[in-house]
């Protein structure tokens, strides 16, 4: 994992990370590594519904959708324009949104959505994890490694041969928008 996260801050890519539900392992696992200020430019855990919609200007119809990734990740992207400090600094907008493993029993899947926006579109990740398979831990990891995997895409580097994914699981990969 350290090797990954040497080789994105090793890329000239600057970022922009925001995460709810879950992901948040991913900023911990790049913040211990050093050069992590060649990387991130701010890391946000809109964890609320009221902070997600501030975050996003919006209540999104559903906070964890394919559309609340692509919108978090364009105002992710936004905002890592105006903090990066040249105009030439490649930058990128990275979003997780997630809904994991809880303290309840949940009616629906768990599942995470990952977008990634850059100068050039909004791709979108998304995961359905087997509902009992793992705990809430086993669960942001999978969710964190597809997350830095996303990251070392967008910073063109290659990714994590293995997620943790269980055999009946795939990742979709949605193009949402093209500049």
């Amino acid at each position: 994992m350290s090797s990954l996260i040497a080789k994105i801050h090793a890329s000239p890519t600057m970022a922009v990370l925001v995460v709810t539900g879950g992901g948040t392992q991913a900023l911990a696992d790049l913040l211990a590594v050093p050069g992590a200020s060649k990387t991130v430019l701010e890391a946000l855990v809109p964890y609320s519904d009221p902070a997600l919609a501030e975050f996003l200007r919006t209540a999104p119809m559903q906070a964890v959708s394919v559309e609340t990734a692509a919108a978090m990740a364009q105002a992710a992207y936004r905002r890592a324009q105006q903090l990066r400090d040249q105009v030439t600094t490649p930058v990128i907008g990275l979003a997780c949104t997630a809904t994991l493993a809880t303290d309840r029993p949940k009616k629906g899947d768990h599942r995470a959505h990952v977008g990634l926006c850059t100068a050039n579109s909004t791709i979108v990740y998304s995961l359905t994890l087997t509902k009992g398979a793992r705990d809430r831990a086993g669960e942001e990891r999978v969710v964190s490694n597809l997350v830095l995997n996303v990251l070392a895409e967008g910073c063109d580097q290659p990714g994590l041969p293995d997620l943790g994914l269980l055999p009946q699981e795939r990742i979709e990969r949605t193009l949402v928008g093209e500049s």
